[in-house]
């Protein structure tokens, strides 16, 4: 009965394993990419499912008990917590996290090397459009790709 609750690893052993995958994997997907999760193709889904099951037994290591599980999902739901708090106060760290704005439309041309570094096709560029509720990319004054992965397009004046 003692397994099901202890670990059978040491507790600093658990938490360090689980700040590691927690930290790899947190700047593994910011350099990777802007996408939101609604935005997410179904190679990104598949991708997130298989990384998901290759991390698990570095975070649990010979560890299946319930007291471990508690204890590695504790850790990372206060990485996680202190990572928002951290990069709400302070500017350069959510810059670095975060990333800047991209412009990918500037008076209605299309900018396609910052479209190509960010992997935005035009079909992404042209959903964003429509969604604005324009119908070409000569009608754009700016499209931007945002830090959380939407795109915002400001219409020319008319």
């Amino acid at each position: 009965m003692e397994h099901l609750w202890w670990p059978d690893i040491p507790v600093w052993e658990k938490i360090l394993r689980s700040v590691v995958i927690y930290l790899f994997i947190l700047l593994a997907f910011r350099f990777t990419g802007k996408r939101q999760v609604g935005q997410l193709t179904p190679f990104d889904l598949v991708l997130l499912l298989i990384i998901s099951n290759v991390v698990q037994n570095a975070i649990i290591g010979n560890d299946n008990s319930l007291g471990g599980g508690i204890i590695g999902a504790v850790t990372i739901l206060l990485l996680n917590y202190l990572m928002v708090a951290v990069t709400y106060r302070f500017k350069p760290f959510r810059r670095l996290m975060a990333g800047e704005p991209t412009l990918l439309v500037h008076d209605g041309r299309v900018l396609h090397d910052k479209m190509a570094r960010e992997r935005i096709t035009m079909e992404d560029l042209d959903a964003a459009l429509r969604k604005a509720g324009l119908a070409s990319v000569e009608k754009v004054r700016y499209a931007v790709l945002e830090e959380n992965g939407q795109i915002s397009v400001i219409p020319k004046s008319s």
